[in-house]
């Protein structure tokens, strides 16, 4: 039984060292490539792409504030025109009302003339000479 606990614990310690190597060129390769990377020449990748960023951010920055002027502009000239069609149709609403207002009016003062005879056409010859009778 002892035996088996020798063979187990050389086991573990053959395993643990096996481990702490594997840990070992694991950092040693770490280190490598961060020296490496760090060693290498710099390019300025990020401003480039900051710069495009910035400018494609006021591009769109423009882009919207056009957009809203556009929209404030076209909203305003679409009033306006609705008001002048609105005035126009109210116009021609009044002359409408104008001219049927004269058609009525020029038909009551026909009725009113035709009306406003005391006697018929036909009974106009003797209502002159009753009228002739009672001057004399």
């Amino acid at each position: 039984m002892m035996n088996i606990r020798k063979d187990a614990m050389d086991e573990e310690t053959r395993m643990d060292a096996s481990l702490e190597q594997a840990l070992k060129d694991f950092r040693l390769s770490a280190h490598a490539w961060s020296e490496t990377a760090y060693n290498q020449p710099h390019r300025p990748v990020k401003v480039y792409r900051t710069s495009w960023r910035t400018t494609a951010s006021w591009a769109l920055g423009c882009v919207l504030a056009v957009g809203s002027v556009a929209g404030g502009v076209y909203e305003r000239h679409r009033v306006n025109e609705q008001a002048r069609i609105a005035a126009a149709e109210a116009a021609r609403q009044k002359q409408l009302e104008d001219a049927q207002r004269k058609e009525s009016e020029d038909l009551l003062a026909r009725i009113d003339s035709d009306v406003s005879r005391d006697v018929p056409s036909a009974m106009e010859p003797l209502a002159q000479l009753m009228a002739d009778d009672s001057t004399q």
